[in-house]
């Protein structure tokens, strides 16, 4: 089993009412430091080919057509290395 990580955030130019919710609340619970927040959503896959390029694929295509609305949100994959113990 292979797993691979879609993170999506909206694109830089569109609004984030959450991010700016959270940005605002934070302050008031004494995280004075924070400029600038961004809400985005996670997708962990597992996949049962092994072949990196495969994978990077198969998810840049599910990421396309089904996890990302393109026209609003970008996306970034990362394929995990196999002996991976990471719990993202």
């Amino acid at each position: 089993m292979a797993r691979v990580l879609v993170d999506v955030m909206l694109k830089p130019e569109i609004l984030d009412p959450q991010g700016q919710a959270v940005q605002r609340a934070l302050p008031r619970m004494g995280f004075d430091s924070v400029t600038n927040v961004r809400q985005g959503k996670r997708f962990e896959l597992e996949l049962a080919d092994a072949d990196p390029a495969t994978l990077r694929a198969t998810a840049e295509q599910m990421a396309e057509k089904l996890l990302a609305n393109t026209v609003i949100e970008d996306f970034k994959v990362t394929v995990l290395p196999a002996d991976s113990s990471e719990n993202a």
